[in-house]
């Protein structure tokens, strides 16, 4: 008789990478009208200037006003804060803000989808550090904070603890 013996299949790890972005600049538009067509009109106005836009926040409503932020290359900003200037003023809104302080900070890996947690670990690790976050995107394979410029090489070096080993 012949015994099969199999080995155990190493688990992969869930995060593979931590990466992040200094050249990042957060706008927000404050107070814009709740109805259709306003987010296309102030992302057609930066497409228009050729201004990619990397994550974006819309606000859920309050009085028939949201807030829209979003990130930007910092090499587009005096190029946005001119196009978003005349939108401020076409939409009516409150006004604009943006900070240059911030910078970009992800965890990437293929298996995060199937493993819950995985954001609430990154949150925590963060949080953790005295870390505020002020935007999150995720995706299948990465999640994505926005946070303070001062605080990015604590946040790499914890998440890259918690995560890679």
């Amino acid at each position: 008789m012949v015994k099969r013996i199999q080995k155990k299949k190493m688990e992969e790890p869930v995060v593979t990478a931590v990466t992040f972005d200094k050249n990042q600049v957060k706008m927000s538009i404050l107070d814009v009208p709740d109805k259709p067509g306003v987010a296309a009109y102030i992302f057609g106005e930066l497409a228009r200037e050729n201004i990619n836009v990397d994550m974006i926040i819309q606000s859920a409503a309050r009085e028939e006003t949201n807030d829209i932020s979003f990130t930007i290359s910092k090499t587009d900003l005096d190029k946005a804060k001119e196009v978003m200037s005349k939108a401020v003023k076409e939409l009516k809104s409150d006004g604009l803000i943006f900070s240059d302080n911030v910078c970009k900070v992800s965890i990437v890996g293929v298996g995060m989808k199937s493993h819950p947690g995985v954001a609430y670990k990154m949150f925590k690790t963060l949080s953790d550090n005295g870390i505020n976050i002020e935007m999150i995107s995720t995706s299948e394979i990465k999640i994505s904070c926005i946070i303070k410029k001062e605080q990015l090489e604590l946040a790499v070096k914890s998440l890259h603890k918690e995560f890679i080993g």
